[in-house]
């Protein structure tokens, strides 16, 4: 029978960890009293640099059920998708399936049965899916809509509103493990994993307790490392946009001439001014882009760790390691 992990990133999560542990372990022990997973099946929370006492709280959860809550503790704050990668990286070896979701509990955990059950059927890798987005303001809907899209346009291979609730078995996560760069975007790496994958659905719900972690700018951050790290078309869209303003510099040219050489010139500095602001603006948006690609190559070809684990509670030891780069 497959021995199950709930891999959980928690962030100054103090006022939902109880409530999460408590929900995660009734999740579990109802698949095992129905054989659908192993007895020794267990919730792995970890910590994420969190300043509160989100990591007091998992020692106090292990040491409740020192069987059924694990936890591992991040030297320092290094991100969601970090965070997650470290849980999935540590379970790999402890288990033969995950199920990865937020400790805010807004992602259905009755639907992680059926996620099981498709994973029964031959499938290595779920995707929680959301069946639409009315929890979410007008503008996070709409801006979420438009960054699917333009991930779509920008041939960036994603499982629309899917976030990071999903399950992976084990040899998934082991191919997911040779994916070494530290500029992480998720969701878009799983789908260039090619093994058999499905989707559930599920209405999103509110949040259990406490304020989302992943505030505006946070979003935007998530947003530009999915279109950078899986696409190179920015680029290719500014060297469009430079060809086309070359040619609407060479049309007006043209007309300069014709109207300096039949005499119909109307001196004037603000055409000039407007065009020399916009010409800067572009240059300088293009260098932006162009300095974020080559600060992530930078990023990347220092090799160094991704994150650094200063304590583990596996049940059996506490222990601590840090990822090695390959």
């Amino acid at each position: 029978m497959d021995k199950l992990a709930i891999v959980v990133p928690c962030y100054n999560e103090e006022e939902t960890l109880e409530i999460a542990s408590r929900t995660l372990r009734e999740v579990l022990e109802d698949l095992i009293g129905k054989g659908k997973i192993s007895g020794d099946s267990f919730v792995l929370f970890v910590n994420d640099g969190s300043r509160d006492r989100t990591w007091e709280l998992i020692e106090e959860e292990h040491g409740k059920y020192p069987s059924r809550v694990l936890g591992v503790k991040l030297a320092g704050n290094v991100g969601h998708q970090l965070a997650l990668t470290a849980g999935l990286l540590t379970a790999m070896d402890l288990c033969d399936v995950t199920v990865s979701i937020d400790a805010d509990l807004q992602d259905d955990v009755a639907v992680i049965e059926e996620m099981i059950d498709k994973y029964h059927g031959g499938c290595d890798i779920v995707y929680g899916v959301r069946k639409k987005r009315n929890t979410d303001t007008f503008f996070k809907r709409t801006t979420a809509q438009c960054f699917y899209r333009l991930m779509k346009m920008m041939g960036i291979r994603t499982v629309y509103n899917h976030a990071d609730f999903r399950l992976m078995s084990q040899r998934a996560v082991r191919e997911f493990s040779r994916y070494r760069e530290s500029n992480l975007y998720l969701r878009g790496v799983m789908p260039l994993l090619g093994y058999q994958s499905d989707c559930v659905y599920y209405d999103r719900k509110e949040r259990v307790a406490g304020e989302s972690k992943y505030p505006f700018n946070k979003m935007v951050a998530l947003a530009f490392d999915g279109i950078s790290s899986f696409s190179i078309k920015p680029i290719s869209l500014i060297l469009g946009m430079g060809v086309i303003i070359i040619s609407i510099s060479f049309l007006a040219g043209i007309y300069a001439l014709v109207s300096y050489f039949s005499g119909h010139v109307v001196p004037g500095w603000t055409s000039l001014i407007l065009s020399i602001w916009f010409l800067g603006g572009i240059q300088l948006l293009a260098i932006g882009l162009v300095g974020q690609y080559i600060g992530k190559i930078y990023i990347e070809v220092k090799g160094r760790p991704r994150y650094n684990i200063e304590k583990v509670l596996t049940g059996q030891e506490e222990t601590g390691s840090s990822e090695i780069s390959t």
